[in-house]
């Protein structure tokens, strides 16, 4: 360990001395990997696919057997409290319903007034004009979605209320955390003030997670020439590169100010914060890194390449760290150099004068009792995870100000909450009267509220069923409706024939994702507990140091997982946090906090273990 520290140390030194060298390399760096980015990539994707989910056999058997069928739609909803059979309200409906015809990439689109009979309410106040696209709803062009919402838009009046509903407003409707990310940064701006009381102590933390952030999304680009990165990818890397990129570096300044306040002069003060502070460092970015990494077990491409993403952010945050911050100091810390030796001709606070210093000793002399309460605490936290359900939000968990979650509630309140989330059954090799006997099937089968009637393809072989359920999309009874239909019903219905089923539709593709993760997390949580333990042995050359850190991280963990599901499942405090109404836990929270989480309280751990060695 001594040849380790003695290596960072020399390190630390090179970098402070050769700064104006080490700057320049990083800067021709980033412009390589920028023009990089800039020529080969290929940009993000928004297609989802989850190999071997029966939702995603059935988009497949669609897009060879009935592409038209194979994307999903938007709902136009429109309400009118004088009926849509209004003269005015009528001609606004038909109006917006042939000018959607002739947006890019919709296939068809539903006329309330369709001859076959449109979707419209009892009191006829209430309709849909249903808009079928092509694709998927995450593969729809932003621009024409923004179409349909143009026509939304221009056929609102006093008189006709109209709002936009279905996978595909949902899609559009998804933000990404670039709001949060500047107030994250303004946070630990005054934050880091406020610890710091200096300016350039402040800055230097967020100027090197900054950096590494620009050439962290060089490299997330670059890598798009050769894999498939979902569009959310990069705002997930850039969430966590900028925490951990702040908190490596804050570490080391730190350490730092305290080396130069201690008397030694800058290089040195830099040789030994790389030594120290900069090992934990090291070692935590690898334990983050093996847990993003760890996203690849679970079975979904988008969501491994994800933590490819994340973990190639997370590793130039920690090389940023390690030489870009060091050569900052050695251009920015003459000024904390300054305040060192202003702060010695002072007298000295004492760190026994601390609150912090009184605590850890009154920890220490009553350990067990400490022990014990902060235990109970965490596992009373914890228990309200045994009851997390996994699943998708649907829009009846978006604020009313969101056009979405009204278009939620005229469907649901007009046509049943399960029209907000219609399955698709796909039937191949089967002839118009087989459709009709399986429609009869699942329409007998509890929970479900209609059936429509088959639709079938030009070759005569492959039809499609929409099925509503009486319940909503996100619900559990849903979930087993779609269950049921796979595991029994749909077999005995087509018992003894050549009829292949497939249940799919957005509602069936939340469940599957759900059921997908829930069965790979156990297998996640082992192999990052497990890597993460035999880091730590190799090194504190310990045992119970890993197992204390495993054992007290995983407290923690559960915890955080049971405030989750007792405010946004259960609904204990929701409204304090804006949240609209209760639901499932979404599917990819407990991978992502996992990673996160465990990978950050392994980070501590180090810091602090480390620090009292």
């Amino acid at each position: 360990m001594n040849t380790d520290r003695s290596m960072l140390e020399r390190w630390g030194r090179f970098v402070y001395r050769k700064r104006w060298y080490v700057l320049g390399v990083w800067v021709v760096v980033g412009a390589a990997l920028g023009l990089t980015a800039r020529t080969i990539s290929e940009g993000t994707i928004n297609t989802l696919t989850l190999p071997g989910a029966e939702s995603q056999q059935a988009v497949d058997e669609l897009k060879s057997s009935f592409p038209e069928r194979s994307g999903d739609y938007a709902d136009v909803v429109f309400s009118a409290p004088g009926g849509i059979d209004d003269p005015a309200a009528m001609t606004a409906i038909e109006t917006l319903a042939q000018e959607a015809a002739a947006i890019p990439g919709v296939v068809a689109v539903s006329s309330p007034f369709a001859p076959a009979g449109g979707l419209v309410s009892e009191d006829r106040t209430v309709a849909i004009a249903r808009v079928q696209y092509a694709q998927g709803a995450d593969d729809v062009p932003s621009e024409h979605a923004a179409a349909l919402e143009t026509l939304v838009e221009e056929a609102r009046s006093t008189s006709l209320a109209v709002e936009l509903g279905g996978p595909v407003a949902a899609a559009q409707e998804r933000e990404g955390p670039n709001e949060s990310t500047v107030l994250g940064i303004i946070a630990a701006l005054v934050i880091l003030y406020i610890l710091f009381r200096a300016f350039t102590p402040t800055v230097l933390p967020i100027a090197s997670a900054m950096s590494g952030l620009a050439i962290g999304f060089a490299v997330i680009y670059s890598m798009t020439a050769a894999i498939d990165l979902s569009k959310f990818a990069p705002n997930i890397a850039a969430m966590l590169g900028l925490g951990v990129g702040i908190d490596y570096s804050l570490f080391i300044v730190a350490r730092f100010r305290e080396n130069v306040f201690s008397g030694h002069d800058g290089e040195e003060a830099a040789g030994i914060a790389v030594a120290t502070a900069g090992k934990s460092v090291a070692f935590a970015g690898g334990v983050v890194i093996v847990s993003l990494l760890g996203l690849g077990l679970m079975g979904i491409p988008f969501v491994g390449w994800l933590g490819l993403a994340a973990a190639a952010m997370v590793t130039v945050a920690v090389l940023a760290a390690l030489s870009l911050l060091p050569a900052l100091l050695g251009v920015t810390g003459g000024a904390i150099v300054r305040a060192g030796n202003r702060r010695r001709a002072e007298a000295r606070p004492s760190q026994e004068d601390s609150g912090w210093y009184r605590l850890g000793h009154a920890i220490m002399r009553r350990p067990y009792v400490f022990l014990a309460a902060s235990s109970v605490i965490l596992l009373v936290l914890s228990i309200p995870f045994f009851d997390m359900r996994l699943g998708s939000a649907d829009a009846g968990n978006n604020p009313t100000s969101a056009t979405t979650r009204r278009a939620y509630d005229y469907i649901a309140d007009a046509f049943g909450p399960g029209m907000n989330g219609p399955l698709q059954v796909v039937l191949s090799g089967v002839s118009a009267e087989g459709a009709e006997e399986i429609r009869a099937a699942i329409a007998a089968t509890p929970n479900v509220a209609s059936v429509s009637p088959p639709i079938v393809n030009p070759s005569g072989d492959v039809a499609v069923l929409s099925v509503v359920p009486a319940t909503s999309p996100q619900s559990a009874e849903t979930s087993t409706l779609v269950h049921a239909l796979r595991d029994d019903v749909l077999p005995a219905a087509t018992k003894g024939t050549a009829i292949e089923t497939f249940v799919g539709g957005a509602t069936a593709r939340g469940i599957d994702i759900a059921d997908r993760i829930g069965s790979r997390l156990p297998l996640f949580f082992g192999l990052v507990i497990g890597i993460s333990f035999l880091l730590l042995v190799v090194v504190f050359r310990s045992l119970m140091i890993p197992i204390k850190a495993a054992l007290m991280n995983l407290l923690s963990i559960g915890a955080a997982y049971g405030v989750v599901v007792a405010v946004f499942q259960w609904g204990w405090g929701g409204s304090l946090v804006g949240a609209g109404s209760t639901g499932p836990i979404e599917s990819f929270l407990p991978m992502m906090l996992f990673a996160v989480l465990f990978g950050l309280s392994m980070d501590y751990e180090v810091f602090l273990v480390s620090r009292i060695h």
